[in-house]
């Protein structure tokens, strides 16, 4: 063998072990990420999940109002990347507790009694007029001593939440789409699908409570979606006992 022929050989030998280390590297690296997102999401390979959501008014059929069927669209390609499966169930046929199973719940509490439940027994520092009466607070936040009112198609908010029944390590979390309008649960989800690895990063296996402002919806949908703050404090806080219910009447 000549000298340019064996220098061919190393050469090729060389970027032969060069492509499967970099593939190596690549799919270390990859598992790591999925793992960390499954971790998050609390789905497993293989595992259920389920997607809570209202029925629309009307009739007894499961028909979904158009900005949550987008919503649960983004939730599925979000359950899909980790290898897990979904149910799709009505919010008043969901009778049974979390944590065996990751949930996603879309809605207010209005309109969706898994919502009205969860946000009773895990978030109630957090009030929604739920009136049906015109008037300014309709549709309103209270969260501690804060209210952020509704401006349709202007100015409306969403709570997105991580939670957990327990701290043990096998309890699957449960996540929270609380909208003032169904466009506002579709950008909370949209939020969630782009920023789920810095939240990951930031929070880790921990509940929080992120209040968002969607922005000019009319013009720009959900698109336009911006960070009010974290309220997981005032949201897990004991509310007074003359503050009224989130699910039936109106915020003072």
């Amino acid at each position: 063998m000549t000298e340019d022929v064996r220098n061919i050989v190393l050469g090729v030998i060389a970027a032969g072990i060069s492509a499967a280390l970099g593939w190596l590297a690549r799919t270390y690296l990859w598992k790591r990420k999925l793992r960390r997102r499954q971790a998050f999401f609390g789905l497993p390979d293989n595992s259920e999940s389920l997607l809570v959501v209202n029925r629309d008014a009307g009739g007894p059929e499961l028909t979904v109002k158009r900005h949550d069927v987008f919503a649960l669209l983004e939730l599925s390609a979000i359950i899909k990347d980790c290898g897990a499966h979904a149910q799709v169930v009505a919010h008043d046929t969901a009778q049974q507790g979390f944590g065996e199973r990751t949930e996603f719940c879309v809605g207010g509490p209005a309109s969706n009694r898994r919502m009205a439940a969860h946000m009773h027994s895990l978030l109630p520092g957090v009030r929604v007029n739920t009136d049906p009466e015109p008037g300014p607070d309709r549709g309103a936040f209270q969260i501690g001593s804060e209210r952020y009112r509704l401006e349709p198609g202007i100015t409306e908010y969403v709570l997105l939440a991580r939670l957990t029944a327990g701290q043990g390590q096998g309890s699957r979390p449960v996540f929270l789409f609380c909208g003032q309008l169904p466009v506002t649960n579709q950008a909370a989800t949209r939020y969630l699908a782009r920023h789920h690895e810095r939240l990951a990063r930031k929070h880790g296996g921990n509940a929080f409570a992120l209040l968002l402002k969607v922005v000019n919806s009319q013009a720009y949908g959900p698109d336009v979606v911006e960070l009010v703050g974290d309220v997981t404090r005032a949201a897990q806080a004991p509310a007074p006992a003359d503050t009224p219910r989130a699910s039936s009447h109106r915020a003072k």
